[in-house]
């Protein structure tokens, strides 16, 4: 019985994470189009003029997670929420380094709408909500693992479901619940 692309690409993370080299150069074209489509939703509010570009923040992270020894693949869709979890973490260090060489890095209040769209062009306002995420995390794993695939990895709630490991719903709920406490922990006078 031949492999579906899907459990093939499971097949290929896994022997990768084995160590398998050319398991790797087989893995890159077929799951890059995806990366490119999360390195674009991650950088889609960014200031005008800003350096970074879509294919830049899929190498950084390409460095980050080759580097990654010992990570047990479970399937497609585990690694790309690693991956979107890798981008993010190169915007934020970026965003933190620019906050130190203007040496400003107090906290401002961040203003989320209900969508939860954030202006990144604003170096404080993404690691505000760093900050209140990984407050979330160490509260709630599970919900603020929904924030993050959601909001910076640009996944809908089935690719979220998947990853997470529950259902559509639950994932809604933990993205309202998750949604109404990051506003009140970024903005306490609204």
């Amino acid at each position: 019985m031949r492999e579906t692309p899907i459990q093939e690409t499971t097949r290929l993370l896994r022997n990768w994470a084995r160590g398998d080299q050319e398991a790797l150069v087989q893995l890159l074209p077929r799951v890059y189009r995806e990366l490119r489509r999360i390195a674009a939703h991650a950088l889609r509010n960014e200031r005008a003029g800003y350096t970074m570009q879509a294919t830049e923040l899929v190498h950084e992270a390409y460095l980050r997670l080759v580097d990654v020894n010992q990570l047990d693949w479970k399937d497609r869709a585990h690694f790309l929420g690693v991956a979107a979890t890798t981008m993010r973490r190169v915007l934020l260090d970026r965003a933190r380094r620019r906050l130190r060489a203007k040496r400003k890095a107090h906290r401002v209040p961040l203003n989320l709408d209900e969508t939860l769209h954030l202006s990144s062009n604003q170096s404080r306002e993404l690691v505000a909500l760093d900050d209140a995420l990984q407050t979330l995390a160490q509260l709630d794993p599970r919900k603020a693992r929904v924030v993050e695939l959601r909001f910076f990895g640009g996944m809908d709630v089935t690719e979220t479901a998947q990853i997470v490991g529950v259902s559509p719903e639950t994932v809604m709920r933990d993205w309202k619940m998750a949604r109404s406490w990051l506003l009140m922990q970024l903005d306490p006078h609204p």
